[in-house]
């Protein structure tokens, strides 16, 4: 069993940790990310018309558009030189296999207008997926917790393809942390898929990650944290977790497994075995993100559902008062949260592929 830290330890490493925090009745309206090669989570381009063309290191260049209803739409054009890449861009030459991709972002409640403060990154062709979950309790230093998520894997886009990285998570997370200079901290999970099919895994704190083959899971991520609902984080802070305290991992993947991402929004609400049901629901990936995200967003406002987050935290000792535990009640409900799910497959890749 883990020793509980001091009160000074407490403070030092964890002083934007939130207590728990259950559901409450606000309706939810959806924000719907449409993506159709590589999303980067760059909200900070608030404007209607602001538009920003970038070069790659494969020499593609991509333009992003960014219209910020409730209803965001990001819509992405390549243009592809022909390039000779580096052998060792193990990522994005001659592939065996590859991911179809489908992502979905429900921001809290109240958090709607601003997009919430979960950010991702995916490339389906290239095998790479990443989600942050900014630490909201940013916010009461009149900082906003989003900018650190979205620009830390602002970076991830840049960087996952550079020789260096050689499709290793823990690099690209490294090199990204070093690049980002937002004030913040987030929770944050890499994976990076290889050509003969092994993804491999960085994560530090509780954003989750399950491998699910033919109706089982056969692979899930454990969340660090120092205690209940404070998870460990990496950060703009001297005394946050850097890339060296990530759990590193990787499994060999077959043709049709599934990979089920997203930071603890989804977790937090939905069971495993609710994840395998939801998501034979459907063959697009697409939709069984939008399934599993919807899913998770009735569950955190359902204060009868025994969520598993109510359940560790009645594990964790938090429960109803013992009079109400007289009357035969329990603590239950959801958690009210970001919710970002990728779900991917992985597939047959093409002969070729570029970033």
């Amino acid at each position: 069993m883990q020793r509980e830290p001091s009160d000074q330890s407490r403070r030092r490493k964890a002083q934007f940790c939130t207590h728990p925090n259950l559901l409450s009745s606000t309706l939810l309206r959806f924000t719907t990310l449409r993506l159709t090669h590589t999303i980067s989570p760059l909200s900070k381009y608030n404007h209607p018309k602001k538009f920003e063309t970038r070069e790659m290191a494969s020499g593609a260049t991509w333009r992003l558009s960014v219209s910020p209803s409730n209803f965001a739409r990001l819509s992405l054009s390549f243009r592809t030189k022909r390039r000779q890449l580096p052998l060792r861009t193990a990522c994005t030459v001659r592939s065996e296999v590859s991911l179809s991709v489908g992502v979905r972002l429900i921001p809290h409640p109240r958090k709607i207008e601003t997009g919430g403060e979960d950010a991702f990154f995916v490339s389906g062709e290239n095998g790479v997926l990443a989600v942050a979950d900014g630490v909201s309790g940013w916010a009461e230093r009149n900082v906003n917790p989003a900018l650190f998520s979205r620009q830390l894997m602002s970076h991830a886009s840049n960087f996952f393809a550079d020789e260096e990285i050689n499709c290793d998570p823990q690099i690209l997370l490294r090199k990204s942390h070093e690049a980002t200079t937002s004030v913040g901290s987030a929770t944050v999970l890499f994976a990076m898929l290889e050509k003969n099919g092994t993804l491999k895994i960085a994560n530090v704190g509780d954003c989750g990650l399950r491998i699910i083959r033919k109706g089982r899971v056969i692979f899930a991520t454990c969340p660090q944290e120092h205690y209940f609902d404070c998870p460990y984080q990496i950060s703009s802070e001297s005394n946050g977790q850097t890339y060296e305290d990530a759990t590193v991992c990787s499994i060999k993947l077959k043709e049709q497994d599934i990979i089920v991402m997203g930071s603890d929004g989804l977790f937090d609400n939905v069971f495993d075995r609710e994840i395998i049901t939801e998501i034979s629901n459907f063959q697009d990936m697409t939709e069984a993100a939008k399934g599993l995200a919807e899913l998770a967003s009735n569950h955190s406002r359902d204060f009868y559902f025994d969520s598993p987050f109510s359940a560790e935290a009645r594990t964790r000792g938090f429960d109803v008062k013992w009079w109400e535990k007289l009357l035969g009640k329990k603590l239950t409900g959801g958690k009210l949260d970001d919710i970002t799910v990728i779900v991917a497959q992985v597939v047959k890749a093409s002969t070729e592929q570029h970033s």
